[in-house]
């Protein structure tokens, strides 16, 4: 006996549900309003007797109010659509300036640690070089006494001040305000997730409507 979603978003995650469950991302396309981005998926089952998929399905994803995207076409196993992640801590947090003074114990096991951590904190979706101060070398400002290390996400921030801490430096963070979380109308500015495998989409929100059968 099938069952009838409502959704249609819950009814594309169900399809893609599964070992032998798969999606196609056909193609990306401007939308019909400023800052939309269209998405065609297709869902399809692993045929083993002919060693091939086997369409079911085929949605459109709408992205509203679309602000950055990386996206790649193909195959793939893993779609989800996400409100918490190491990529939307840009948008959805507040920013802070790190500020620090005194002489690293070792400055080059001071510089892998601060990339450790900034890794291990926004995974591979962001650079520490976009965030970090870079009026001179790292080392150089390391070895500086004072100065600024960086002004990112609240949450890396915190850990910079640890890792400075850690290597015998005194540290602290600058936090700054951040905008008005819901706008006038009560509804709320922050950012989703759409991941497709490596794929990604941060947008103010998500529609999935299907196309009908294959």
């Amino acid at each position: 006996m099938s069952i009838i979603f409502d959704d249609k978003r819950e009814q594309l995650l169900a399809e893609l549900a599964g070992e032998q469950q798969y999606g196609i991302f056909l193609a990306l396309q401007m939308g019909g309003v400023p800052q939309e981005l269209q998405l065609m998926v297709q869902t399809a089952v692993f045929d083993e007797q002919v060693q091939g998929l086997r369409p079911k399905s085929q949605y459109v994803i709408r992205a509203l109010g679309v602000v950055e995207h990386r996206v790649s076409l193909g195959v793939f196993g893993n779609l989800f659509i996400a409100d918490e992640h190491p990529v939307l801590l840009h948008y959805n947090v507040p920013r802070a300036t790190i500020q620090f003074s005194g002489q690293p114990d070792d400055v080059n096991e001071l510089v892998l640690d601060i990339n450790q951590a900034y890794l291990s904190t926004f995974g591979p979706w962001r650079e520490l070089v976009k965030d970090i101060n870079r009026a001179q070398p790292l080392v150089n400002l390391l070895t500086s006494g004072q100065g600024v290390l960086g002004t990112m996400p609240k949450p890396g921030a915190e850990r910079m001040v640890r890792v400075l801490t850690h290597h015998g430096m005194q540290a602290g963070i600058d936090e700054k305000p951040l905008y008005d979380d819901e706008d006038e109308h009560g509804r709320s500015r922050n950012m989703r997730l759409l991941g497709i495998d490596d794929s990604y989409l941060i947008a103010l929100d998500f529609s999935v409507d299907e196309l009908g059968k294959v």
